[in-house]
């Protein structure tokens, strides 16, 4: 709870010239978030949160969350207020942005979403925002990856279950349950492959007609550029463990299977 909350409440702390209805605000945010976060874990039948007992998932997610939010946080307040780490996160985030930034990269495509009167240090600030957030996603998602093969989650020293750990899913819907399984985490895969790409797309239909997106907020920047690469790592990391699910599921037949046509051997 009082973690989530810090993570809200992280870019007005940080950030230079922030006013108080803004802090009041998020706040008010942050309270709800921590709240709702702490009535998900202490609930004995789970409602929205996947995974909750099968650590260090969540953690990865809300430790990449904190990372971009916080490395973000640092390259606005460096404008400000420049020191050595503001000066480190811009450097890095520049130095990927601008590697990135070609013809339908996701940064690319990023810069897409600001407005068409955008001067160009604005459109340097968000490809260093894009650099930097995708960056940390991609060393999360690699961090998982590196755990999953090393056979670190989920835990063999716990057991698991699918319906604590994937509430949202109904394993009595129909069909068989690994193939279910299988072919949703096949789905979140491709749209966590797919969304950086389709999000500009997105925001520039819909903002037919209306005024296009201006990041000149450094709040606003931080959010959605936040938004923009986390959403499609975690629904990599979602597709990739709820494969790692299905696997399970289908060792665990086999092994019932072998166990039972052992049975009846001896018993021959």
């Amino acid at each position: 709870m009082i973690l989530v909350m810090m993570l809200v409440v992280m870019p007005s702390v940080l950030l230079v010239g922030v006013t108080t209805d803004t802090k009041q605000m998020v706040s008010l945010v942050a309270l709800f978030l921590g709240l709702l976060t702490f009535v998900e874990y202490n609930a004995t039948y789970p409602s929205l949160v996947e995974f909750r007992d099968a650590p260090p998932f969540n953690r990865m997610r809300y430790l990449m969350l904190f990372a971009t939010i916080f490395f973000l946080s640092m390259i606005a307040r460096g404008a400000a207020i420049p020191s050595s780490l503001t000066q480190f996160a811009d450097a890095i985030g520049s130095l990927i942005g601008n590697a990135m930034d070609f013809p339908y990269s996701p940064v690319r495509l990023a810069t897409l979403m600001i407005a068409n009167d955008a001067t160009a240090d604005q459109i340097a600030a968000l490809r260093t925002a894009a650099g930097m957030s995708y960056l940390i996603s991609l060393i999360s998602l690699s961090i998982f990856l590196i755990l999953l093969k090393a056979g670190r989650w989920p835990r063999h020293d716990q057991p698991f279950n699918v319906w604590i750990n994937l509430p949202t899913f109904d394993p009595s819907a129909g069909g068989d349950v690994v193939a279910r399984l299988t072919r949703d985490a096949r789905i979140n895969i491709a749209l966590g492959f797919l969304l950086p790409f389709l999000t500009p797309a997105v925001v520039k239909i819909g903002s037919a007609g209306l005024e296009p997106l201006v990041l000149t907020s450094p709040q606003t920047l931080i959010w959605t550029m936040t938004a923009w690469a986390f959403l499609p790592a975690s629904l990599f990391m979602r597709g990739i463990a709820m494969g790692r699910v299905a696997d399970m599921i289908r060792e665990t037949r086999a092994a019932h299977r072998l166990a039972e046509d052992g049975k009846r051997f001896a018993a021959a």
